[in-house]
């Protein structure tokens, strides 16, 4: 069974990739993954994900400041994303957002960098790739307050509530590998429930192998496994949903 499907948040640029990276590509065409958006988590990372893109024709790249990276972000660095913007096309300012599970961390750093973030996106009519774990009602909260008016919660673990909530204020969510484990009955009811245009799927490769995987490298060739669990609980034809997902992802990123 062949597909046709966009991988909306994977890390090729990832130095877990650098030895088989061409390799990699290959097996994701083979499983019918034709685009990859790639987000950017670093300032000093921004340069590398241009030229992966410019590398692979089928690579769309966003740019941003993640906040498990805190120690390694300066002040002007969100005037720098700014700058950056003019001059480099992206798809979405991120990988940005709210992380309140890593420890130590310092919360109010965390929103004025997030604040920060979503200024330059509205400034720059884009929409954003949120990372929100263990704050994911906060992020919410932060979205209403901004101008940004699309985006997408990126390997989305929340309520259903949660969920419907950020479908009707125009974001997406990703999902990810963890729900191809049976022990992910909050995301698979989230997944059987929502609007199918809330929905988008993803790898966050090398990170996050599902149940097939599990303990590997994971890469975007193995998006086609969760894919099968995403069709199952809608009960729809797996090539079907791979297209209407991939639909999705156009229309968020203008691809």
């Amino acid at each position: 069974m062949s597909f046709s499907i966009i991988d909306s948040h994977c890390h090729l640029d990832d130095d877990r990739f650098d030895k088989d990276r061409d390799q990699v590509m290959q097996r994701a065409a083979q499983s019918g993954v034709e685009q990859f958006v790639v987000p950017a988590t670093t300032r000093e990372s921004w340069p590398g994900v241009r030229q992966l893109a410019q590398d692979y024709p089928g690579v769309q790249v966003a740019y941003g400041l993640h906040p498990y990276f805190m120690q390694q972000h300066r002040p002007e660095d969100v005037a720098a994303l700014d700058a950056w913007l003019q001059t480099e096309p992206a798809v979405a300012v991120g990988e940005c957002g709210l992380d309140f599970y890593i420890t130590p961390h310092d919360e109010q750093q965390q929103l004025e960098l997030f604040r920060g973030q979503l200024k330059v996106a509205a400034n720059h009519r884009l929409p954003v790739i949120i990372h929100a774990r263990k704050a994911l009602d906060i992020v919410i909260r932060e979205l209403r307050k901004s101008a940004v008016t699309a985006g997408v919660i990126h390997s989305f673990s929340g309520s259903l509530q949660q969920a419907e909530t950020l479908h009707q204020m125009g974001f997406k969510l990703g999902i990810a590998a963890p729900i191809s484990f049976d022990r992910a009955q909050r995301l698979r009811r989230v997944v059987s429930r929502i609007d199918l245009d809330a929905l988008l799927i993803e790898t966050d490769a090398p990170d996050q192998a599902g149940a097939q995987h599990r303990g590997q490298r994971n890469e975007p060739a193995y998006i086609v496994d969760h894919l099968q669990v995403m069709a199952e609980l809608r009960d729809m034809d797996p090539q079907t949903l791979a297209r209407q997902l991939s639909a999705n992802c156009r229309r968020l990123f203008d691809l």
